[in-house]
This record gives structure tokens, C-alpha cells and sequence, in this order.
């Protein structure tokens, strides 16, 4: 039987913008036709709390051998220097690097590998950070599920969620910074409009990020 994630594979990348830290230092659609197969059922979670390490496969412990899973290298989150003109606190995402910087004083940003949006859904501007939330439901809009009538109309926050381990809403867009259980897309241009981040490292940064935190996006 197909599993939630399944029934959720194959829709238009929904858009796709802690702990103790781990340093190393067009038309606006946010819901696109187009469909990317980007949240296919996964068979090793990635991030999610209370789950084995990233080198569980199921079955293991179960007298199965499991195949092996190619290991995917972690963009490294480090503190670099930043000499824009922005406050510490502020979240500056760069759209060409695929990089995110998190504002600190004295001349250093916090800097994270991300996702964004996939050719004809990018976008730039500058937004607020209008909400928060940890392990976010997501409740597809009326456009997708007149797209994707199989998709669910309610996605409880979890493992199988697409919006991965936090969420920070940017504004009044449909657009949010949010984690993803699939940490390859990382580092690529395949959302519909969103910042995708891994798990751990939406988390860090949204300890770090306050409600109303300037969010600026560059091209």
C-alpha cells in the first residue's frame, strides 16, 4: 500500500525560505504544474528526530539486509565574513550562490547551503519573517488540489511532511524557509519558490531567527 509520502509524490515542488550550532565557519505561482517526482517515498529519513542515524535503512535489525544507499555530502554550515549592509539578525538568501547568510555583528553571517526556486520561479525582494512553526502541517491550496485532486486536503506535521522539521513563513507570500527529509536537493534549483534547507540545519537557524527578522532575497 502506498504510503502518505507516495500519495504526495510527483506534485509541483511545493515551494520550497537550534540546537547547539555545528560550524564548519514571471508570474508569481508558488505551486507549479510542472511535476518534479520530488517528494517520492523516501526510504532513509533524513534528520528527523527520535529516528536512527543517516545510515538507517529499514530493516536493519530485522534480519534483512538492507542495499546499500549512496551517501550524499552535506553542503558544511560555517561562519564566514559579510560585509553587506545589513543588521545582524537579518536572513540574506543569494539566489545564484544557492547559499543562505544568517546576519551576526562584527562583520560575519552565518552561511547555509539551500534550495530554490526551479528556472521561471525564482524571485527577489524583501520580506519579514511573519511566523514560526516546528514540524508544520501543510494544507494544500485550492489551485493544487484542483491540479492534484489525489493529493491529501491535510498533511499533520511529521517525518512524511514536506515542509520537513521547521517552517518561517516570509510575509504574506506562500513562500516560507522551510527543512526537507531529502538533503540531496540541497544546494539546487528545484522548488517552486521556497528556501529548502536540511533538517538540522532549518533547525539551528530557527532558533536563531526572530519573529519579524528582515528577509532579503538577492537574484
Amino acid at each position: 500500500m502506498k504510503t502518505l509520502a507516495s500519495a504526495v509524490a510527483g506534485f509541483a515542488g511545493l515551494c520550497t525560505l537550534a540546537a547547539t550550532p555545528a560550524f564548519a565557519v514571471s508570474a508569481y505561482d508558488p505551486f507549479g504544474s510542472d511535476a518534479e517526482d520530488y517528494y517520492a517515498e523516501q526510504s532513509q529519513p533524513y534528520g528527523y528526530q527520535g529516528t536512527p542515524s543517516p545510515g538507517y535503512a529499514p530493516g536493519y535489525g530485522q534480519g534483512v539486509q538492507a542495499a546499500p544507499q549512496a551517501q550524499v555530502q552535506p553542503i558544511p554550515r560555517e561562519i564566514v565574513a559579510f560585509n553587506g549592509n545589513y543588521k545582524p539578525g537579518t536572513i540574506v538568501v543569494v539566489t545564484a550562490e544557492r547559499r543562505l547568510y544568517y546576519v551576526l555583528p562584527n562583520g560575519e553571517a552565518i552561511r547555509y547551503g539551500v534550495g530554490v526556486g526551479r528556472p521561471g520561479f525564482t524571485w527577489s525582494g524583501v520580506k519579514t519573517v511573519t511566523a514560526k512553526r516546528e514540524w508544520p502541517s501543510w494544507t494544500p491550496p485550492a489551485a493544487m488540489l484542483a491540479r492534484r485532486p489525489d493529493l491529501p486536503r491535510y498533511m499533520a506535521g511529521g517525518i512524511e511532511n514536506p515542509l520537513g522539521a521547521r517552517a518561517m513563513y516570509i510575509g504574506s507570500t506562500e513562500y516560507r524557509i522551510h527543512g526537507s527529509n531529502e538533503p540531496d536537493t540541497i544546494g539546487q534549483a528545484v522548488s517552486s519558490g521556497c528556501i529548502r534547507m536540511t533538517n538540522e540545519d532549518v533547525t539551528d537557524l530557527y532558533e536563531r531567527v526572530k519573529v519579524g527578522a528582515k528577509v532579503v532575497v538577492l537574484n
